[in-house]
């Protein structure tokens, strides 16, 4: 009898030590949110609260269970906020952002051919790429993004700007097959991008692509090297795929019947391959995509502004296939605000389809996080709060007049937030904005700068 009581004494004594721990020292923890974890269970956790330790999430939960296991030197009360993980932008062009507003209006050939490439050649330069990428950086971190997919020249500037400003982004390098700004051949632009890869192929934020323009603008040749290139190395291939009907077209005076059957002919189509847009495709080519482990961009607003089509997510859902959602860049959509592609891309559906229940709240944040990350390969780093993912959350105020009341979290983020209601930006551990106040970048300096660089726009091509 007493070695029984004994025994259970020792074992009442280690539990009283096991549940007196002090809280682990981690470097932040957000706390007191509503936590929208978009994690496998779709967990919404309120009140919630989020433990960082470094560049990782290393606890998810309530925040009364947060508080017992975790104490963080940085806190951020997020109280009546929703805390979610931050947005997967997956197909821009981020220095376009100083063409915003030069040509509206018009389809995609007569925006691109009479105004766009005109004023690239004319202005296009390693200093325009950096001041477009600062002032792009700037809108997403104030709208939520922390992950963006880009393809445009001079791309190591983009990524050093991304790099400073402390955004996530996988980065192609375009390659094209008339002369541009930074490689008047093909071959030139294929070269740029080995060099590119080898600069930031092991860095921790930024992802180097190799990023073929469209078919439409390069031969078979270049679109096999491009992707060649990008499986030499394991990294990514970007590319404009099956936008217009114009697009098909180039597909079947090249002996296939649809752009994808077209790139699949040619070897190109494989897991690391993200085809933007995807508008005019066909179940067989959406059982390709799916059998191929393609990702696909949907980019709602500019497919809209352009009149380039509907694309089928109600489709690409179904089938399963990878796609997440993107902006486009600022010069056809005209602005980086991925609260308005989920807006946009649940409503466009709804009407495409007759049906209401189509792309409802819930897929639409899926669509700009989780599955932005799985169309991009990075669902096992991004897209959820989830322990042992990268730290890349934001934090949205519910506040507004608009936003009053709310009864369900999940349906405000998509019908009525707005990019400028996201109050703080997290990526890999490092806080970007906090209260509304950038940390990473001079916004003022910025925007000065970008307004002189519309001047020489303005000034270039004449208007």
């Amino acid at each position: 009898m007493r070695r029984s009581f004994a025994a259970a004494a020792i074992v009442l004594a280690a539990t009283v030590v096991v549940s007196g721990q002090a809280p682990r020292q981690v470097s932040m923890v957000i706390t007191n949110g509503i936590v929208v974890t978009v994690d496998g269970s779709g967990r919404v956790i309120n009140p919630g609260a989020v433990a960082i330790d470094g560049a990782d999430i290393v606890g998810v939960d309530t925040a009364d269970a947060i508080r017992r296991q975790f104490r963080g030197r940085d806190t951020i009360d997020a109280g009546g906020q929703v805390v979610m993980p931050g947005l997967v932008n997956t197909h821009t062009h981020a220095p376009m952002v100083l063409y915003r507003g030069l040509a509206d209006d018009l389809a995609l050939e007569e925006w691109l051919t009479k105004y766009i490439f005109p004023a690239e050649a004319r202005t296009v330069s390693p200093e325009f790429v950096r001041a477009g990428t600062r002032l792009a950086a700037l809108e997403m971190i104030e709208s939520g993004t922390t992950t963006y997919a880009d393809m445009y020249y001079f791309e190591e500037e983009i990524a050093k700007e991304t790099k400073a400003a402390g955004l996530r982004g996988v980065l192609g390098q375009t390659i094209i097959q008339f002369p541009v700004a930074d490689a008047k051949t093909p071959a030139e632009g294929l070269a740029r991008a080995e060099t590119f890869i080898n600069m930031f192929r092991r860095d921790p934020l930024i992802t180097p692509a190799v990023a073929p323009h469209a078919i439409y603008t390069n031969d078979s040749a270049t679109l096999k090297a491009a992707r060649a290139l990008s499986m030499k190395y394991g990294v990514p291939t970007l590319i404009h795929m099956a936008e217009t009907q114009s697009e098909a077209m180039t597909a079947r005076e090249r002996g296939s019947p649809t752009v994808v059957s077209y790139l699949d002919s040619l070897g190109f189509l494989g897991p690391g391959v993200v085809g933007a847009h995807g508008v005019w495709v066909n179940d067989g080519d959406m059982a390709l995509l799916k059998s191929r482990g393609v990702g696909v961009s949907h980019n709602p607003e500019s497919n809209m502004k352009l009149a380039s089509g509907i694309a089928p997510v109600k489709a690409y859902l179904a089938a399963d296939v990878a796609v997440g959602l993107g902006t486009d860049g600022a010069a056809s959509n005209n602005d980086l605000d991925m609260f308005e592609a989920m807006r946009a891309a649940s409503f466009l559906q709804k009407i495409a389809t007759s049906d209401p229940t189509v792309v409802g709240a819930k897929t639409a944040v899926q669509m700009a996080t989780i599955g932005g990350a799985r169309a991009l390969g990075m669902e096992k780093q991004v897209g959820s709060l989830e322990p042992g993912k990268r730290a890349d959350i934001i934090i949205v105020s519910m506040n507004a007049v608009r936003q009053t009341p709310m009864y369900d979290p999940i349906s405000h983020l998509v019908y009525v937030t707005r990019g400028d209601d996201v109050q703080t930006t997290v990526v890999n551990g490092r806080v970007l904005m906090r209260n509304r106040k950038v940390l990473t970048l001079d916004r003022a300096a910025v925007l000065r700068e970008a307004k002189t660089w519309a001047a020489k726009v303005s000034a270039a091509v004449g208007r």
